[in-house]
């Protein structure tokens, strides 16, 4: 399976082991949850998906490596204790806590959260003495005398022998505690994330092009080469800060990421293109509909890969205004709630002062919330952004009407929905520009190459692009409705749908 898929298989497994009756008893004792075995080759994925599916679900997560323990840290260390038994006294071993229960604690404490997902990566590649021990904490969750909590479910994962030498291979009766989900490289799948992620569009051009270059582990007559799902990601962040900060990216650089000559040499060269192109094709003037005819010659004369190229830089720059406008859509729509409870505080007749207490106490609660979800590895980077701009909001009007003379509560209420009536005619003024440079990108792909393939690209990213989908589902778009049905419910886009695959774009059809 790819790693979507397996994903959404732990996710739907956690679910259920978390499934409790109506008297608060997990349904599946823990002695019956069987660990998750997540068996793939490095950098595809695994400890991504990971974090997602706890931060989806709302539940902590504890990652840990198993490559570095000794049998003394994971069961922890012995020390004597006294006992009486019938009458005599005895000296016992007993056993500190285990420092991997000790974290799923420590978390629990620090964040509230009660539930969580324990992740030992590495797994079959624990020390010779820790070997034994492996097989009790797997089959009873426990690591010497101490027994992992309630409410927490246990992933492991793995490398495949040929990935790593350190590898011991499980025997049956170890296999046959876990749930093996054996995941291999996919890049359909990854392409998902990676557009969600906002991996750089010369990355994602480049192995839409060149797809069997997105993962490669292989022996040479030099060593080891490599390319990880990993790899693309770390690179593509640099590159981003590179551009940022006009530092030219050089083959050594990429090298430190992508671990096979050929393919450096190949990304560069695109690279370079890439960047020519970016000057070539001014995208803010196409997507203000100011762009030259000179350019437009130039695009219907270009080759297939300066055109995917290019479909693919426009299509990223909207999406980035289309997120960003979905975004601010999202947190207007949470505000609603605090702020109505706000107006109806304000109708009961308290005093201004009350009603600023009452903002800071709501301020205060979010905060709360969001560090608690943070310390428990359970808040996305998306939620972080959306929860501080929530959490400025609030904290900036209860500033005002703690600096306020209003005469009561009413005034002061009034004056807040004045600010928060400011962020939506803001926002509505944003959607207008976001609505037409949708418009001049239809338009110009229009002028430019008809109904043709790239038509077709952009109907097709619009469609599958969940916030893309989500914008023109609530605005509409003319354009992308007239020739959605063009190409998609007519003979002529399925021809054009054929044509597309055959050409290997992998727009994700």
């Amino acid at each position: 399976m790819n790693i979507k898929e397996a994903k959404n298989y732990i996710k739907d497994t956690v679910k259920i082991y978390l499934k409790k009756d109506e008297e608060g008893e997990y349904r599946i004792p823990i002695v019956r949850q069987r660990p998750i075995f997540l068996l793939g080759a490095p950098g595809i994925g695994k400890t991504a998906i990971m974090e997602q599916i706890a931060q989806e679900l709302g539940i902590a997560l504890v990652s840990y490596s198993m490559t570095h323990h000794t049998r003394q840290s994971a069961l922890g260390l012995p020390f004597i204790v006294h006992k009486e038994y019938e009458g005599k006294s005895y000296d016992v071993s007993e056993y500190t806590m285990s420092e991997i229960i000790a974290s799923v604690y420590d978390v629990m404490a620090r964040s509230g959260i009660r539930e969580g997902i324990l992740f030992l990566d590495e797994i079959n590649c624990v020390s010779e003495t820790l070997a034994p021990s492996m097989l009790q904490f797997l089959q009873y969750k426990t690591f010497g005398r101490h027994q992992v909590p309630e409410g927490w479910v246990i992933v492991t994962a793995g490398n495949p022998p040929e990935y790593n030498k350190s590898v011991r291979e499980f025997d049956v009766v170890t296999m046959d505690r876990l749930k093996i989900l054996e995941v291999e490289a996919d890049y359909a799948a990854w392409k998902e994330y990676a557009k969600e992620r906002g991996i750089h569009t010369a990355v994602l051009n480049y192995l839409d092009m060149k797809k069997e270059d997105f993962y490669q582990v292989e022996t040479t007559v030099r060593g080891r080469s490599y390319i990880t799902a990993r790899g693309w990601e770390d690179l593509s962040q640099m590159l981003m800060l590179y551009e940022e900060e006009g530092i030219a990216a050089e083959e050594s650089f990429v090298g430190q990421y992508i671990r096979n000559e050929r393919v450096v040499k190949e990304f560069m060269a695109y690279y370079d293109l890439y960047q020519k192109y970016k000057n070539d094709y001014k995208t803010e003037e196409i997507l203000a509909g100011t762009v030259s005819e000179q350019a437009k010659d130039k695009a219907r004369k270009a080759d297939f890969d300066e055109r995917l190229s290019l479909m693919g830089m426009l299509i990223d720059r909207m999406q980035q205004d289309i997120k960003e406008n979905m975004r601010t859509s999202e947190m207007l729509s949470e505000l609603m709630n605090p702020l109505k409870a706000l107006k109806a505080k304000a109708q009961s007749g308290v005093s201004v002062d009350d009603l600023s207490a009452f903002l800071k106490k709501q301020t205060e609660g979010r905060q709360t919330a969001m560090e608690s979800l943070q310390k428990a590895g359970a808040l996305s980077v998306h939620d972080k952004r959306k929860n501080k701009s929530i959490i400025g909001f609030l904290a900036e009007c209860e500033k005002q009407l703690r600096n306020d003379n209003s005469e009561n509560a009413q005034i002061a209420f009034d004056k807040v929905k004045e600010r928060f009536d400011d962020k939506v005619a803001e926002y509505k003024q944003s959607t207008e520009k976001v609505k037409v440079k949708l418009h001049y990108l239809f338009r110009f792909v229009e002028d430019v190459f008809g109904s043709g393939n790239e038509m077709l690209i952009l109907v097709t990213e619009c469609t599958v692009q969940a916030d893309c989908a989500k914008f023109i589902s609530m605005y509409g778009c003319e354009d992308y409705k007239r020739h959605n049905e063009e190409l998609m419910l007519t003979e002529r886009g399925g021809d054009l749908m054929q044509q597309i695959e055959e050409l290997e774009i992998g727009m994700g059809l």
